[in-house]
């Protein structure tokens, strides 16, 4: 369910929006690349409709979402035009309910998953694309194939199930320098011929974009610390 943020403001919205996008180009500009190369996922968990309405305002098409159900809350009434991203783990229950909605999954990472979203796809006529989540830190809480097991997950979907896999994910530790694990993501990627790479947030994304992430997912430098 939604939660309600007592500092919301379309106006800060608005200013944190261009606040980020415009550190989002000084850090491709810095790495030397086209401004344009790393999408801003505005991470919209748990947001009021009225600051999500905020968020479109200022043209953000990309949103990213930890649950289904909570998605469809969101987004069901207002679904074109959008680029909707799953960048939460998925059941295997809701995978039908995943590729109704959404246009990107970015958490696949057992065989299991893999066959229950290539049978969504078969039966809903969607076309969607996958990423291959990578738990870069073998952290035990975490979702995600492990870095030695990435290649493998990456071919068996692809080659034995036909999903479009383009790209991969990860969530490094917080405890940890980020970049080791962002750099490991992209050199998996690109490794297996994968043009996109998920990584980075509030906090990290600068340094995301300087080891090549194409997707960075932002949520509190967007609508501000959630309420617990």
């Amino acid at each position: 369910m939604s939660i309600t943020n007592p500092a919301f403001s379309a106006s800060s919205i608005l200013e944190n929006f261009t606040a980020v996008r415009g550190q989002i180009e000084t850090a491709c500009v810095k790495a030397g690349r086209d401004p344009s190369s790393a999408i801003l996922t505005a991470v919209s968990k748990t947001q009021t409709l009225e600051a999500l309405s905020a968020a479109l305002a200022t043209g953000q098409r990309v949103f990213g979402e930890n649950r289904v159900q909570e998605a469809y809350q969101h987004w069901a009434h207002q679904r074109d035009g959008l680029e909707l991203r799953l960048i939460g783990p998925l059941q295997t229950n809701k995978a039908l309910e995943a590729v109704t909605l959404f246009d990107v999954i970015e958490t696949l990472d057992r065989e299991k998953l893999a066959k229950a979203l290539a049978e969504a796809i078969t039966k809903t006529g969607r076309t969607i694309r996958v990423l291959v989540q990578v738990n870069t830190g073998a952290e035990p809480q975490k979702a995600g194939v492990l870095p030695a097991d990435a290649d493998a997950m990456i071919a068996m979907a692809r080659d034995t199930y036909g999903l479009n896999v383009e790209g991969v994910m990860c969530i490094p530790p917080a405890d940890q320098d980020p970049v080791p694990h962002f750099q490991c993501l992209k050199t998996i990627a690109d490794k297996n011929g994968l043009t996109v790479v998920s990584m980075g947030m509030s906090g990290d994304f600068e340094a995301a974009i300087a080891c090549g992430a194409t997707h960075v997912r932002v949520g509190s430098a967007l609508f501000g610390q959630r309420n617990r």
